[in-house]
């Protein structure tokens, strides 16, 4: 018999995403009475349901935001009349104003949205944004002392200010007046602000609560321009800007930022700002891509690659094209190439920055890709083994730079589905860092936890920023560890998938895609739908681009094939798949060629359910005969070291042994002399499906 490991033979270097599946309970009959009072699909009805809606009127309000009936601006934000008359006030009497700004999408989108705004209104106006390498977030002394130098009578923050109780204090010391536009938590202590503006200081109930710091700048420039009677021309640009800025700031898209996204979507594309219309052109976002554009690769990491329809973009149009060139300024470059950007009324300057972003751009890809690469080598080399144990990763390298380690920490977390401490040193002395969670894990509480050991930090449940001196890392990483196991599980320790329904894929047409619009804008609290398909054929695979996986996947149902195309970004690692696999997706549209087909954008694949099962826990039988192709063969399921493969012998004597999740077998009559063989040609695959049919009916 065959005796040595399979697990010896080359195998992927990982076998599959290793991820917690959670499938939404399915609830036809109220998904099916839903449908039928609101007159949307059944399967659109379970998504909403889903989605936590209860109603009719929920799913109406939902499906239909224009219908929503707003409150005014003015009766949920106390102190909004008052940042009017100042503002007025500060126009009337031509006082200089100044804004300061932060540099991530929301903070520099939000700049612009002012700018523009208040200089049309006829005030004058400059802005300062702080460094993100050498001050770090939010309004500082420094600013407000330059400010009052220059004769500055008012300041304006936006997307940040909310806890700057020293830098707003000492500004109304020097006589200046002081306006906070924010939309981070709420600290313990207010600044002593003239007025101050944030959706968590209003009632949880209104449809205002959810806007990002793009949001309140939106209300307050709207709101100032009907003060005044002058809103003709302004309203359109600045939903341009509250589109972007609340899309990239990965805002929850409910309420009222539901309503104005699905609005600015539509106007984007015709936006008559030059900056928005030199983004669109520069990142490629044009009428009818090609399936040659989608194979280099998407998510923005690809300039050539094409939005696909020309008529309204959709969030990932921004998140992954767009919003991604804006940000690499804030994390890499110079914030004034934005605001220049999204505040020129000419095309030539506007062209020149964007070109700008786009290099800067391609530059923050391959510092990530570089930085993500070494992290990776250091996880693999020191914290592999302790991970369980330790159910936290720290990880800190000379060299690296801050401003796109957080998005290291994302790609890190969705590797290995733990909480991730990611920093590096600013000198030999300090060190700076990022952090991302899981749902479970609470970063915020975490580097409390660590308060006494660390300089500065910040940030809330899911993601959160910090300093510490170099010296205390160690006791750190054992605080946060022990943090960690307080309140992590070992059945939390890997990414959590949250799946709508099972599909088959002989539903999956063009009918289905359309029903879905009618969740789109779909982004944070609405997610794209997320649909599994059980025990599907890879008949088809290929690496494309930078590490994707370009394939075709079959399902045969009542003796039909039914077959798809399918992407799985940054999947080469698990290159090549197993042949037979459940699925999960998103659906995508594809164009070439003048025609448009449906596919499938991969999120999750895992072993078949009945085949996990086999290996983890094998049936008590120890072989059974069974028949194929009117041939007789024994089957069944041994231990070898510490794995348990699945054995297939004919009637030569010729045995089959694969693991679960390999590609390569061995065949032969003894494992010394066996070969390897890939057994996802389709000869092999038939009969090890027929050998797990015939273990199942005996099980």
């Amino acid at each position: 018999m065959l005796d040595r490991p399979v697990s010896e033979l080359s195998k992927p270097s990982r076998r599959l995403p290793d991820q917690r599946w959670q499938i939404y309970p399915q609830k036809p009959e109220f998904a099916q009475k839903l449908a039928v009072l609101t007159n949307i699909s059944p399967i659109i009805s379970q998504l909403l349901i889903n989605r936590g809606m209860e109603t009719p009127e929920q799913v109406q309000a939902f499906l239909d935001p224009e219908s929503l009936v707003l409150p005014s601006p003015l009766e949920d934000f106390p102190d909004l009349a008052i940042s009017l008359e100042l503002l007025q006030n500060a126009i009337a009497s031509q006082t200089k104003i100044a804004i300061c700004g932060d540099y991530d999408a929301d903070g520099m989108t939000s700049t612009a949205l002012l700018l523009r705004s208040l200089r049309t209104l006829g005030a004058q106006v400059d802005y300062a944004i702080p460094s993100r390498m050498h001050e770090g977030y939010g309004i500082n002394k420094r600013i407000v002392e330059e400010f009052h130098s220059e004769g500055i009578g008012l300041i304006l923050t936006v997307d940040n200010g909310i806890s700057a109780f020293e830098p707003v204090a000492r500004a109304r010391e020097l006589g200046l007046a002081v306006i906070i536009t924010d939309h981070h938590d709420i600290p313990q202590k207010l600044p002593p602000a003239n007025a101050i503006l944030n959706p968590k200081l209003i009632a949880e109930s209104s449809p205002y609560r959810g806007v990002a710091g793009v949001g309140v700048a939106y209300i307050l420039a709207v709101s100032l321009a009907q003060q005044l009677g002058e809103t003709k021309g302004l309203i359109r640009p600045m939903l341009a800007l509250f589109t972007l800025g609340t899309i990239a700031d990965l805002a929850p898209l409910i309420g009222v930022n539901r309503r104005w996204v699905k609005r600015g979507l539509q106007q984007l594309p015709k936006s008559n700002l030059p900056g928005i219309q030199a983004l669109i052109q520069v990142a490629g976002v044009q009428a009818r891509g090609d399936e040659g554009a989608g194979e280099q690769g998407s998510r923005g990491e690809n300039p050539k690659s094409k939005i696909q329809n020309p008529k309204s973009l959709k969030p990932e149009d921004i998140g992954f094209r767009l919003g991604p060139r804006i940000n690499a300024i804030g994390r890499i470059g110079n914030p004034q190439t934005v605001i220049e950007l999204l505040t020129t009324d000419d095309m030539g300057v506007a062209l020149e920055r964007a070109m700008e972003c786009e290099q800067i751009n391609i530059s923050r890809q391959e510092m990530c890709q570089q930085i993500e690469q070494e992290a990776i080598a250091f996880v693999e080399t020191h914290y592999i083994t302790s991970l369980q144990q330790d159910r936290i990763l720290v990880v800190v390298q000379p060299n690296w730079h801050h401003g796109v380690i957080g998005i290291v920490a994302s790609r890190l977390l969705e590797r290995y589905g733990v909480p991730v401490f990611i920093g590096t040193y600013e000198d030999e002395e300090h060190i700076r860092g990022s952090a991302r969670g899981i749902p479970e894990f609470n970063v915020f509480a975490a580097l409390e936890y660590c308060h006494d050991l660390l300089g500065k930090f910040g940030g809330h449940k899911a993601a959160g920023g910090f300093s510490l001196p170099a010296e205390n890392l160690e006791l750190v990483r054992s605080r946060l560890i022990e943090f960690a196991n307080g309140c992590l599980e070992p059945q939390h320790l890997k990414p959590l998938l949250r799946i709508d329904a099972e599909v088959n894929l002989n539903h999956i047409n063009q009918q289905l895609y359309q029903q879905l619009n009618a969740l789109h804008p779909c982004g944070m609290d609405n997610p794209d739908p997320i649909f599994w398909t059980p025990n599907v054929q890879v008949v088809e695979q290929k690496i494309v681009g930078k590490g994707h996986i370009k394939l075709t996947i079959a399902q045969t149902i009542d003796n039909q094939q039914y077959k798809i195309k399918a992407i799985a970004w940054r999947w080469g690692d698990y290159f090549h798949l197993p042949l037979r696999l459940d699925v999960a997706y998103k659906l995508r549209e594809n164009y070439f060629n003048g025609n448009t087909t449906i596919e499938l954008e991969l999120v999750g694949a895992r072993l078949p359910i009945q085949v996990q099962q086999f290996f983890v826990s094998p049936p008590t039988t120890s072989s059974i005969t069974f028949e194929y192709n009117q041939r007789q063969y024994i089957c069944g399921f041994y231990k070898n070291g510490l794995e348990t493969e699945l054995r297939i012998k004919n009637s030569q004597g010729k045995v089959l042994a694969m693991q679960p999740g390999d590609r390569i077998g061995l065949l032969g009559t003894n494992r010394q002399d066996a070969k390897e063989i890939d057994i996802s040609q389709p000869q092999y695959d038939s009969i090890i499906q027929a050998a797990l049919e015939a273990l199942s009916l005996k099980s």
